[in-house]
């Protein structure tokens, strides 16, 4: 039986499979509101046979946002525009695909242009906003300086995480993640090189961890046991001075003191121009240390693309899951043939049933045949 395949309890939420679709920003919203292309792309992938599709980033404040286009949950229209998107993904989704999404804030990373406008800080004429972080530090030298925040900011901002949180409940996600990697602003107080404070929330890592796990404490308990609580949190910084996998392990393992029920561990984004030693996998080790150390279930993200791949990592016990980004933007259908090639039945929709191959032998002709064993 493939390992890929079977199921697994993230917290109180059962997966009926190990594949999830790993939250990828669009950059198509209105105002944090969710549009159109969203209705597509999620419908699109809940029929994707997943266990999990995890809704993109979502910005906790509306100083939170990357961008203009970025998704957000700080107001009554954001809640509803989502509300009717999720509505309809479900409509279509296979009985027992989960939900969940991604809340975050962008910090001194947020106020930039779409990337495929340059992704650089938005100039004045492109109505920008003041950016907020542990220290008055630029993620590049020639970006806006952003505002330290003081008691009363990070007050502020632990109430939007916990209403961001409260929305979501009130959408029936049956998972909420908070974003603590890609040097957003949780990951901005964990690493050394954007923390520069010398107050109770800098310094060591205990000091460094604090802010985040204030947040982590406080969504727990505005979110119901009933549903799974998790954090993508940064495996390294890829950088001389940076966070470890070291750190990595003591912060999940904090995280599962604070109620948390699963990690997804990625890496990187924390400063720019970092040489990342890119190819298959290269973060399941990162996973694989965090998930020994912590006891803490156990996400792989990055470049994870065949499922023979995704399989191996999960049959060896490196994660308990893994998600895929790309791969499922280049192959909606991405889970119907790994299901073909690691020998797992999945249920394809009524209507595109007759793709699969034993019911169009054709499909030999203009699809790779499954690899010998």
């Amino acid at each position: 039986m493939s390992h890929l395949f079977s199921p697994l309890a993230l917290g109180p939420v059962e997966l009926p499979n190990r594949i999830v679709v790993s939250p990828m920003c669009q950059y198509s919203a209105a105002d944090g509101s969710a549009t159109d292309w969203h209705l597509q792309h999620l419908m699109q992938l809940a029929i994707s046979r997943a266990g999990m599709v995890v809704v993109e980033a979502t910005a906790v404040e509306r100083i939170g946002r990357i961008s203009h286009g970025c998704l957000g949950l700080y107001s009554d229209a954001n809640e509803a525009a989502l509300a009717r998107v999720l509505d309809a993904a479900r409509r279509v989704a296979a009985p027992g695909t989960r939900f969940a999404i991604q809340i975050g804030h962008a910090g001194r990373k947020a106020s930039c242009q779409r990337p495929w406008e340059g992704g650089k800080p938005l100039s004045p004429s492109e109505d920008p906003w003041p950016t907020v972080a542990p220290s008055a530090v630029p993620f590049t030298p020639e970006g806006p300086a952003p505002l330290a925040l003081d008691a009363q900011g990070l007050a502020r901002v632990t109430a939007a995480f916990c209403q961001a949180a409260e929305r979501a409940v009130r959408l029936g996600f049956e998972a909420i993640e908070m974003h603590g990697a890609h040097g957003y602003l949780l990951h901005e107080f964990l690493s050394p090189l954007s923390n520069l404070r010398k107050d109770a929330y800098g310094g060591n890592l205990e000091g460094r961890m604090r802010f985040p796990l204030e947040v982590a404490r406080a969504v727990r308990a505005v979110v119901p046991r009933s549903i799974a609580l998790g954090a993508r949190i940064t495996g390294t910084d890829w950088a001389d001075g940076g966070l470890t996998v070291d750190d990595a392990v003591t912060f999940a393992t904090a995280l599962k003191g604070a109620g948390l029920d699963y990690a997804c561990v990625s890496g990187g984004g924390a400063v720019p121009h970092v040489k990342i030693p890119l190819g298959p996998g290269y973060q399941v080790p990162l996973a694989a240390k965090v998930k020994a150390g912590s006891g803490l279930v156990t996400r792989a993200v990055g470049l994870i693309v065949t499922p023979e791949q995704a399989e191996a990592i999960v049959a060896s016990g490196q994660a308990d899951c893994v998600a895929l980004a790309r791969a499922f933007l280049d192959d909606p259908r991405w889970v119907w043939h790994a299901a073909e090639r690691l020998g797992a039945e999945v249920s394809i929709p009524p209507p595109y049933a007759r793709t699969s191959r034993a019911a169009w032998p054709g499909a030999a002709l203009v699809r790779p045949a499954p690899p010998p064993k």
